[in-house]
């Protein structure tokens, strides 16, 4: 293996194998019923053999009966052991995955052209990067642009730096758009919150290319010209920001999306997080830390074109120990026009995933927050316009929703305060997944962190691993700090999964657990 990452990698899914194989070879052996045969002698040794087999025979009888009673339990003992054996595993990876070198020699020979603005004389929160190249249907660099800027207020502009990476070489096609961007958005340039670059690698060649560029297909071609280009742009705003936004050059912006951005890493700033998905686009709409941004370089250009950039941002997700996407609805970002034409061909067609209306199944309601003006707990659940209020909330108080049955749920949101904002909204909470009710439905018996409240709403996706044997019981919404005001719980709407839209998920979601993959043991 050429790194720690492949070694990482590598062993995990070996490791998934190993487990699986031994659950399969112990059922094997636990069901197995030897045959006693006829003695053809009477020694005492015959005789003692005989009674061993017996033994043996019996043993092996009783334990299979008493396994065949109990295999439900038995597999969700074997999954939660695999999945234990895999965070552990996983755990060491990332320790030997931030050993790495985090600057590539190829990317420590990378060289810039400034082509029109300067960076920002201090650092900002959030670097948008887009990395941009003639098509063959024309370009909408300039429509994502003005669509960008459009949709923030000054004071949002404030807190970003704009990079456009300029990555094809045609000189013309360079003197061109840089004249085009330059005219249209000259006092976002002077203000340096636009910067415009060429890059490109020193003489070296890439890994892997030696004598070997005519037995590469058209998609390894583009995969590794991709993977190049946001390599470089990445490379350069590593100093800009404390994170990195990353976006395509075809991308349409909804309004105060860098609000919506900036108040969910607010309320995730103290949580592990590996990437950030504000829109269900493959590339656009992902928020990166900077620190994370020299090693997913480094990586892009030595696995440049063994697989779609998107995959590899799935795999680069779980080798930093978040083992499910953290999505969150509705997206802030669209492709604008039609797709580039070569790349339909070399990735599967995104489709925005259209919700109707909740369809909050069968459940009942728990808390232990006293109700104020003849409240009930289900109130909460309820989907009309009734809700549920209570005074002085402290750390720990909760409201869970226990579901009648397991459901298979894809998105939750919940609503807390008043239509006026910042009236009796839950200041600091969190909303957890619940797996194993508990008996005479007192809730669960395991919970994972779906997300925190973000000004005192949450609206998220959930994602299931292909292989689960779990589905959803409950949805608890936590308390974290005494407030000394009223709180309204407006409404928790559900969406679940039905069974023509399975392939869908299972089809999108790629390698992802439960929750956000944060055990809430683990955080007690």
């Amino acid at each position: 293996m050429r790194t720690a990452w492949v070694l990482a990698t590598f062993l995990t899914r070996v490791s998934r194998e190993r487990c699986y194989s031994s659950h399969f070879s112990y059922e094997a052996i636990e069901t197995q019923s030897p045959k006693i045969t006829s003695p053809t002698c009477t020694t005492a040794a015959s005789r003692e053999n005989q009674m061993l087999r017996f033994w043996k025979s019996t043993f092996f009888l009783n334990a299979s009966n008493h396994l065949e009673k109990n295999q439900e339990e038995k597999k969700k003992i074997l999954w939660q052991l695999n999945q234990d054996q895999m965070i552990s595993e996983s755990r060491n990876h990332l320790e030997n995955f931030k050993d790495m070198q985090k600057a590539s020699p190829l990317l420590q020979q990378a060289k810039y052209k400034l082509l029109a603005g300067s960076p920002p004389q201090e650092k900002k929160l959030l670097t948008i990067g887009i990395s941009s190249e003639q098509h063959p249907n024309g370009s909408y660099l300039l429509d994502t642009l003005r669509s960008l800027f459009q949709a923030s207020s000054e004071h949002e502009l404030n807190c970003i730096v704009v990079l456009v990476h300029l990555s094809d070489p045609d000189p013309e096609w360079l003197r061109r758009t840089v004249a085009n961007i330059s005219d249209l958005f000259k006092p976002h340039i002077e203000a340096q919150k636009l910067l415009v670059i060429h890059g490109r690698l020193g003489d070296s060649p890439l890994p892997g290319d030696r004598n070997n560029v005519s037995r590469t297909s058209r998609c390894e071609a583009h995969y590794s010209r991709q993977k190049v280009h946001y390599a470089l742009l990445m490379n350069f705003a590593v100093n800009l920001s404390e994170y990195f936004l990353m976006m395509e050059d075809y991308v349409y912006c909804t309004s105060k999306f860098i609000s919506t951005i900036y108040w969910a890493l607010s309320a995730w700033k103290e949580l592990p997080w590996a990437i950030l998905e504000f829109s269900s686009l493959s590339l656009s709409g992902k928020v990166f830390h900077t620190s994370d941004l020299s090693r997913l370089a480094s990586l892009f250009l030595l696995f440049h074109k063994d697989i779609p950039i998107y995959l590899f941002l799935s795999e680069f997700r779980l080798l930093l120990a978040q083992s499910v996407p953290i999505r969150f609805s509705p997206s802030v970002f669209f492709h604008i026009g039609k797709y580039p034409a070569f790349e339909g061909t070399c990735f599967p067609v995104e489709k925005e995933k259209v919700f109707g209306e909740p369809d909050n199944p069968v459940a009942s309601v728990l808390t232990d927050m006293m109700a104020e003006m003849n409240g009930i707990p289900q109130y909460a659940y309820t989907l009309n316009k009734e809700c549920y209020s209570t005074l002085n909330p402290v750390r720990g108080n909760y409201l869970t929703v226990i579901l009648e049955k397991p459901q298979k749920v894809i998105r939750i949101e919940v609503l807390t305060g008043s239509d006026k904002k910042g009236l009796y909204w839950l200041r600091q909470g969190q909303v957890e997944l619940g797996y194993d009710p508990l008996e005479n439905s007192r809730g669960c018996t395991r919970y994972t962190l779906l997300g925190p409240l973000v000004e005192g709403n949450l609206d998220q996706r959930v994602f299931y691993e292909e292989d689960s044997v779990e589905e959803l019981s409950c949805i608890r919404l936590l308390v974290l700090a005494s407030q000394e005001s009223w709180l309204l719980i407006r409404q928790i709407k559900v969406w679940t999964q039905h069974e023509e839209e399975e392939s869908y998920y299972n089809g999108n979601s790629g390698k992802v657990g439960f929750g956000n993959g944060i055990d809430m043991a683990d955080q007690k």
